[in-house]
């Protein structure tokens, strides 16, 4: 995968983010309350850009496990940067609340997403890998 395209696939996990956030507060935080909706948020966030990263990289795949690694820590630092600038200037949230959402000990998830975008990278290197080279030793 080269940078541009990875550039272009953190994007898409952007929209991603954007839409399972409008879904948790249209469908999932009147039901369920603000914490336990964050916590299903998470997961499901997880989950769709998994899904995103896992099709990405079968159309462009990561050309070696270190570069996934490179691209995972690019996307989860561009993910804090983006967050705490968004959050920060564009809707004028304080401190407090952005790392609010790093309060693990309060049943705050969020870093729990972060983490899954520094490692679905090479995850779905490592298991595109395993899955061709089982493919390869089927053909007769």
């Amino acid at each position: 995968m080269t940078y541009p395209r990875a550039a272009l696939v953190w994007l898409a996990l952007l929209v991603g983010a954007v839409a399972n956030g409008m879904l948790r507060e249209a469908a999932i935080t009147p039901r369920l309350g603000e914490l336990r909706a964050h916590q299903v948020s998470c997961f499901t966030a997880i989950a769709l850009f998994a899904a995103i990263v896992w099709l990405a990289a079968r159309r462009a795949p990561f050309a070696s496990s270190g570069q996934a690694w490179k691209v995972g820590a690019l996307w989860a630092a561009s993910t804090v940067l983006f967050e705490f600038a968004f959050g920060r200037f564009a809707r004028g949230l304080d401190w407090g609340r952005l790392l609010g959402d790093y309060a693990v000990w309060r049943g705050r998830l969020w870093p729990l997403v972060l983490a899954a975008v520094w490692v679905l990278p090479p995850l779905v290197h490592g298991l595109q890998a395993r899955w061709l080279r089982g493919r390869e030793s089927v053909r007769i």
